[in-house]
């Protein structure tokens, strides 16, 4: 074969892939114009007062952004894209949510998300947040599963009976962190490969108005040495809601058995009520305490009243927090506080 005709293959062949790739970027803006981006935001503002502790400044202010891209694919799947921003414009969480007709959807998930166990850490009812959630922290253990490491979870929701919601989650490494695409995140802790099992029966399966029931469990693999880690780490949660009128109460039980030789076992109890005095005010109690294993089981324990008003887009909140034996230290001083807060959403 001659040169002339060898440079007249090539090019034509250079010129097939150039026409080629134009197709493609044309057809992947295409698909990208053919979904819709959405914005979301809110800001948070707070005034904190702690007794008998110094807090510095007690007004604080949070902002977040998140962002929605959603679209469908000729074969019919829904592909749903969440990128969600913490204060600051600092990066929270992404996910991106499959749903396949007939079946139900998969989720791949990075950051905290709130997915398997998770999204059980504690379930009972509050008009705000948890009794050690509304701004002065327990440091209460409580379970997390596969969640700290990017996961895939898959809810086989066409195929399951009415009122119930099972969800299935795995992690290649359950603390694996953030991992950027066509890279690997290494080893960064004691968590190994995990999965997490979580089911919810609402009232239609229950057969009780206003009655749901959920329960958890996840295994998650450890490195294991003799002097820290000799066992791999396992959780379970389980608890309840009932509604009836303007009430609603919830109680809840996990379990967190470590794997490590100091550490062994967290074990948590969780109730509240919550009522609904009108369309607008909601108060509350929550009440949580954690029962720690090391040799000896030190308790840590944490109450608190709320009340959240809502003026259409804003919601005042307030809540009155007391913790007893912060972060199972068993010498740290009790703390009680006061909690106010604006949440604005836009």
């Amino acid at each position: 074969m001659n040169n002339k005709l060898t440079k007249e293959l090539i090019m034509n062949k250079l010129s097939k892939l150039g026409v080629s790739a134009l197709c493609g970027s044309l057809a992947a803006v295409s698909a990208a114009n053919a979904g819709d981006l959405t914005a979301t935001g809110g800001a948070h503002l707070t005034y904190l007062s702690q007794e008998a502790a110094t807090t510095g400044n007690p007004i604080g202010m949070a902002s977040a952004v998140s962002f929605i891209g959603e679209g469908e694919l000729d074969n019919g799947w829904n592909v749903k894209l969440t990128i969600v921003g913490n204060d600051a414009g600092a990066y929270s969480a992404s996910n991106i949510n499959i749903t396949l007709p007939g079946m139900g959807s998969v989720v791949i998930n990075q950051g905290n998300s709130g997915t398997g166990i998770a999204r059980m850490d504690d379930m009972t009812p509050s008009v705000w947040e948890e009794a050690d959630g509304a701004g002065i922290s327990g440091g209460i253990d409580k379970v997390l599963g596969v969640n700290g490491g990017t996961t895939i979870e898959v809810t086989p929701s066409e195929v399951m009976p009415a009122g119930l919601t099972a969800r299935f989650a795995y992690s290649k490494d359950a603390d694996g962190g953030n991992v950027n695409d066509k890279a690997a995140g290494g080893a960064s802790g004691a968590l190994a490969s995990g999965w997490d099992a979580t089911v919810v029966a609402s009232s239609d399966l229950t057969g009780v108005d206003g009655l749901t029931l959920y329960a958890g469990m996840s295994e998650i693999e450890q490195f294991q040495n003799g002097s820290a880690i000799n066992g791999d780490k396992s959780e379970l949660t389980y608890g309840f809601k009932y509604a009836a009128g303007g009430f609603t109460f919830g109680a809840q039980m996990s379990d967190e058995e470590t794997g490590q030789t100091s550490v062994t076992d967290y074990e948590n109890t969780m109730y509240s009520v919550t009522f609904n005095v009108n369309d607008n005010l909601s108060i509350g109690y929550n009440h949580v305490e954690s029962d720690q294993v090391d040799g000896s089981t030190v308790t840590t324990e944490a109450d608190s009243i709320q009340a959240a008003y809502t003026m259409g887009g804003a919601t005042l909140r307030i809540a009155e927090v007391n913790i007893e034996n912060p972060l199972y230290d068993g010498t740290a001083a009790d703390k009680d506080g006061h909690v106010l807060s604006l949440g604005l959403a836009f």
